[in-house]
């Protein structure tokens, strides 16, 4: 099609017609983008059920439990291939528990299982279920088989046995309290084997969601001792049933993170297609959900193999174990340590903790934008003290950093607004013949000086701002049961009475009126629609996010009306 000549040389016959119908399309984008969110959870792939693992595996492998049979013993590597040994494990259905240990800290509820001497359950005492519910605890961690979700460790090499997440361990106390004063709290669990007395001390710490692990090795054998640690998550991850409507766009799986690839999340269906082998330095591995992570963190000088696994009914394995054996001489004292992180992705805590694991808090690839916004929405927090209040003084500050791009696309509204009578009385002229039309409409562009994508672009250029926010909003702890004003006690769930959703989508159809006019029929129809689709799509985002979209839309009604007004006044 042969392309006219106007000031603005990208423009077609075909892209004159055009004049707000980039604006539709910029809307449409916002809504495929909802679509898409949705399409990616319907559609995932289901993890596969994985076969009988082989028996020469070199990552945490399991084989069928069979009575009053104990477990292969797990194989040390040679020099002929440097690798960590395997350590074996009975594939029950459910967690054998032996005697239990409560922890009671400022921040946590815990559970300690003899068995293996792992953390079997971990309740979050900052954070409640719900915001009705204050004194019921998150349970994070769970032993509870339909729920499965623990961590293990343990000691494996040649030689006699070790123990490991199945040993049968004693303690002094079945209870540990953090008193009043108390800064720190250790918990010792015992057990002795050929001469070699091991005991596995847990450190818990005030205000502090890291936990210090550490075997300490006494070796009274008349040989020298020789072990490798590991450390694993377990946890049981079935596909949620919910509609997409309602389901958050949030990732449940595994990530690793090392120095030369740094940040990786490894989906569940990975695990299933085909297990992990890596062998790093340094680096960590962490079991994610939205809003909390559990994650192991080695010494960053040590080497260790990080590895995946799955198993029969929706189970799965990430872990790390040491590759070269920590040596104990006869008569002497050894210790194997490994540091665990068990809470809540506060940016804060997570920046201290080690690097890169603030990316667990995963705002896709528009991190760029997005953590710059967390943290001006933090420090407009310390300020306000509400994160509701916080979000509106956002929007302010966007808006007026947005305001050149703003008032350029208003005036260009408004100065469309302006040419409608002459436009219309162009179509009923010559709405017959397109081409004719199209060509007319673009020499009264010219005359007038008016840009016909003056009004669209500075808005497109916002969009991934506004992207962005819905990311920080979506993903930040901090939002959890943030309570705004009167009803609205949660900013991460949806208005619970579609308030805000009908504010806005009042407010869209308020800016509508002060638009242009679509001239053809269906865009028209389709422009009066979409308050009515983002009405829908609002029902259920969290409340932060609707809340910006509200304010955002009033400042821009006030904004545009100004303008507006300040043409015609001009134009008379």
């Amino acid at each position: 099609m042969r392309a006219v000549t106007t000031p603005y040389p990208a423009i077609t016959m075909k892209t004159s017609a055009m004049d707000n119908r980039f604006l539709l399309v910029i809307a449409l984008a916002i809504i495929i983008f909802m679509i898409f969110q949705a399409w990616q959870l319907e559609n995932r792939e289901a993890p596969s059920a994985p076969g009988p693992p082989p028996a020469t595996a070199t990552g945490p492998a399991e084989v069928p439990e069979a009575p009053a049979v104990e477990a292969p013993v797990p194989t040390a590597p040679t020099p002929a291939t440097p690798v960590a040994p395997t350590v074996s494990e009975a594939a029950s259905t459910d967690t054998k528990r032996g005697g239990r240990i409560e922890v009671l800290t400022d921040v946590f509820d815990v559970v300690i299982d003899t068995t293996g001497g792992d953390l079997r359950q971990v309740k979050l005492r900052k954070y409640p279920v719900a915001v009705d519910t204050p004194d019921v605890p998150f349970v994070l961690l769970t032993d509870e088989t339909k729920n499965l979700y623990v961590t293990q460790s343990g000691l494996i090499g040649t030689g006699g046995p070790y123990p490991n997440h199945k040993t049968e361990y004693t303690a002094s106390n079945k209870r540990y309290l953090l008193a009043d004063g108390q800064d720190e709290l250790k918990v010792p669990l015992r057990w002795h084997s050929d001469g070699v007395q091991y005991t596995k001390v847990y450190t818990f710490r005030r205000d502090d969601y890291v936990i210090d692990i550490e075997y300490l090795v006494e070796n009274n054998s008349g040989q020298a001792w020789q072990g490798h640690l590991y450390r694993q998550f377990r946890r049981n991850y079935d596909e949620p049933t919910s509609s997409f409507l309602t389901r958050l766009p949030t990732f449940t799986g595994g990530a690793i993170y090392t120095p030369e690839e740094k940040y990786d999340k490894i989906p569940f269906s990975e695990m299933a297609e085909e297990p992990l082998e890596l062998d790093v330095t340094g680096g960590w591995v962490a079991m994610l959900q939205h809003y909390f992570v559990s994650a192991w963190l080695p010494l960053p000088e040590q080497a260790n193999r990080y590895y995946t696994n799955a198993l029969e009914g929706n189970r799965y394995t990430i872990g790390l174990k040491q590759l070269q054996p920590t040596t104990i001489a006869p008569g002497n004292n050894g210790r194997l340590v490994s540091t665990l992180y068990v809470g809540p992705k506060e940016h804060n805590r997570l920046e201290r903790l080690a690097p890169g694991m603030e990316l667990t808090v995963d705002y896709g690839w528009l991190t760029f934008i997005s953590a710059p916004l967390f943290w001006l929405l933090e420090y407009i927090h310390q300020w306000v003290r509400n994160w509701g209040w916080a979000i509106i003084v956002l929007t302010l500050l966007i808006k007026l950093a947005f305001y050149p791009l703003s008032a350029a696309s208003y005036r260009s509204m408004a100065h469309m607004k302006r040419m409608q009578p002459k436009l219309q009385s162009l179509k009923e002229r010559m709405g017959h013949d397109k081409q004719r039309f199209n060509q007319a409409m673009m020499e009264l562009y010219k005359k007038e000086k008016i840009n016909p994508l003056g009004g669209c672009l500075p808005i497109a250029i916002q969009i991934p701002v506004f992207i962005a926010l819905y990311w920080v909003l979506l993903e930040s702890v901090e939002m959890r049961q943030a309570p705004f004003i009167l009803w609205l006690k949660d900013l991460s769930l949806p208005d619970p009475y579609f308030v805000l959703p009908l504010l806005m989508g009042v407010s869209m159809f308020v800016q509508q009126k002060l638009s242009p006019a679509q001239l053809d029929p269906m865009q028209r129809r389709l422009m009066t629609a979409l308050p009515i689709v983002f009405t829908v799509f609002f029902l259920f985002f969290p409340a932060g996010l609707v809340l910006y979209w509200v304010v955002n839309n009033i400042l821009s009604i006030a904004q545009q009306w100004q303008i507006t007004r300040m043409i015609e006044a001009k134009a008379k």
